[in-house]
């Protein structure tokens, strides 16, 4: 708590003096970041409310023409308003009354004892509370709304209901209110010194810091399995991990991260380390970690991530061990690009260079991408190609911002709310550390994404992608798949993951397993969620989950049984820079720790 003692020789009005010239310099500095934000030019962000005017306006034209919906529920939201109010007259009179609404399981902005002991405050909670249940009920009620308006209306009411919850003002949460009279203001001091410090670090939308990103050191108690550089060009740096037992599986394992990512959340920490695992399972295994581009990769392709990234590797692996075949895995968009990659080497009769390919959470069918879709369609994405002309990248901390707001709640108000409201500095948090070390991505293939893969659902459409040369068809690659998703993913919906077991043409296997789509990845053999699991699979997704059975242990486990198929027999342990090779650094290399921001200012 803060010492709110005066000074000797100090009056209350010098204290007071102080901390509103404190308040003025915040201000300044704050007003200053707000002006650069609104003056960078941000067509995506006028399409994206051009689009959501467009469906407000169709649902005004339905909801006018079949009002009986609406009124229903209209209706009824006055009648629960009344009964919260006469409740709450009740109460202050000292009399009982069962609450009207209450928060969902899970909802974390009104834990705090005075949203209910409070008469005034739980009817502000209350009343918030079924307004914004009344107007998610109206967008769901009125009929003649096309899927894809309605999931946008939806998704940015929801922003808007909960950017304006009581939580999230000064004076109307009891507990920031609480908090500000024990300290004389300094928590909103604080708070206000470290909005200035994110606004200055943001892109022209605020990122709100979630962990405290001192406490990291790449290499030392983060990403920290040992290993060695042992390839480097300009897309990426190709590392290999010292083996920990005396033999080891004669196909190496070639690990394929999303480009959108940084590759360590394979290797986090060590009792989730998929990287450690598998290394002590007896893989000798290798991690491609992309470069984090800057300006000067503008004009980088798909083709170049294919053959700079992932075809590198493999020339790279079969120099340095002598193995021609390997087995590989390929995580979200690092999942898109391996299957791209297996349709192009079946294509040029190169298929035999890989055994087996694992897919994580790797959308195939976009015809649902989730949330995110809502920021995706004609006008939006040819106001991105135009910024992205203009830019060159996509700045990657615009990305972690929209995926922040998947889940906002969780990864954006709460914390705006505790660094900003209550002062509190974040604690460190090795997976929000993570989440927050963003990447860009190079403007022709952020192009390539969007339009092929997001508008065009091209990626399981027979020949409609041409990639490095070759036409791709992924009804021709006959390597055996593991295809894992997630239950909760809310970035790579399973139902869009689950089309891998239609659509490719070898033999797949298919896994759903728990959590979302960093918790149920990387869950290791101790972790606390299982899967799901059935040998047939019928086109549809539901069918196939209605028959699939619940299995109580790590998916790694169910994956590591069905990979011995492809191992190969042992050979001994291969060390890194064995045979002369020459070894470029130490894990995680030098890749790994360019930061989006200061690479963008380098050009």
């Amino acid at each position: 708590m803060e010492n709110k003692q005066e000074k000797p020789g100090q009056t209350p009005a010098d204290g007071f003096n102080a901390l509103f010239e404190k308040m003025q310099q915040m201000s300044q500095r704050m007003s200053n970041e707000a002006m650069r934000m609104s003056s960078q030019a941000n067509g995506t962000g006028n399409s994206v409310m051009f689009d959501l005017m467009e469906g407000w306006r169709r649902f005004g034209g339905t909801a006018a023409a079949h009002p009986g919906p609406l009124i229903d529920r209209q209706m009824e939201l006055w009648r629960n308003q009344m009964q919260i109010w006469q409740n709450a007259m009740m109460r202050m009179a000292g009399q009982a009354s069962a609450p009207v609404v209450t928060p969902d399981k899970g909802d974390q902005r009104f834990r705090d004892q005075e949203w209910s002991d409070n008469p005034m405050f739980d009817f502000l909670k209350q009343s918030y509370l079924l307004t914004a249940k009344g107007i998610i009920d109206s967008v769901n009620a009125v009929e003649g709304i096309d899927d894809k308006t309605r999931q946008r209306l939806l998704f940015f009411t929801r922003q808007w209901i909960n950017a304006v919850a009581p939580s999230n003002f000064l004076m109307t949460n009891p507990e920031v209110l609480r908090l500000t009279m024990e300290s004389g203001g300094q928590n909103l001091i604080r708070g206000m010194e470290q909005l200035a410090e994110d606004m200055e670090k943001s892109a022209d939308t605020l990122n709100i810091r979630m962990t405290d990103t001192s406490a990291f050191r790449l290499g030392e108690n983060i990403a920290t399995t040992p290993g060695k550089v042992v390839f480097r060009n300009r897309m990426i740096e190709l590392i290999q991990y010292t083996p920990t037992t005396e033999t080891v599986n004669k196909r190496p394992l070639v690990l394929v991260p999303p480009w959108i990512n940084k590759f360590y959340i394979m290797d986090l920490r060590e009792k989730n380390s998929f990287i450690r695992w598998a290394v002590a399972e007896g893989h000798t295994v290798f991690v491609i970690s992309w470069v984090n581009p800057g300006r000067n990769y503008r004009d980088v392709r798909i083709d170049d991530y294919m053959q700079e990234g992932v075809i590198a590797a493999l020339d790279q692996v079969q120099a340095i061990t002598g193995e021609r075949t390997v087995n590989m895995i390929g995580y979200c968009v690092g999942g898109m690009l391996l299957a791209m990659t297996l349709s192009w080497l079946q294509a040029r009769g190169e298929s035999d260079r890989v055994a087996s390919a694992t897919f994580w959470a790797t959308i195939i069918d976009f015809s649902d991408p989730g949330d995110i879709g809502v920021f995706i369609d004609e006008t939006i994405v040819s106001s991105i190609e135009k910024e992205l002309d203009r830019n060159g990248v996509f700045d990657g901390r615009m990305m972690a911002v929209a995926f922040s707001l998947l889940r906002e709640n969780d990864l954006y108000w709460n914390y705006y709310v505790q660094n900003y409201l209550k002062g509190e500095r974040p604690i460190p948090f090795d997976l929000l550390y993570w989440n927050s070390d963003c990447t860009n991505l190079p403007g022709a293939t952020h192009k390539f994404l969007l339009r092929e893969f997001y508008l065009g659902n091209k990626l399981r459409q027979p020949g409609a992608l041409t990639v490095a040369g070759e036409s791709l068809d992924l009804s021709t690659v006959k390597t055996p798949v593991f295809v894992l998703a997630t239950l909760q993913d809310h970035i790579a919906k399973w139902r869009s993951c689950y089309p891998a077991t239609q659509v490719l043409g070898g033999p797949v296997k298919f896994v759903l397993g728990e959590s979302g789509h960093i918790a149920g990845v990387m869950n290791p053999p101790d972790g606390k969620y299982g899967y799901y699991a059935h040998d047939g699979y019928p086109a549809d997704a539901d069918e196939w989950y209605a028959a699939a059975q619940k299995q109580d242990r790590s998916w790694w486990l169910e994956w590591k049984d069905w990979v011995q198929a492809f191992v190969g027999e042992q050979v001994p342990a291969r060390q890194p820079g064995a045979n002369g090779w020459p070894v470029l650094g130490d894990a995680p290399g030098s890749y790994v720790k360019m930061k989006a921001d200061e690479v963008l200012k380098a050009g």
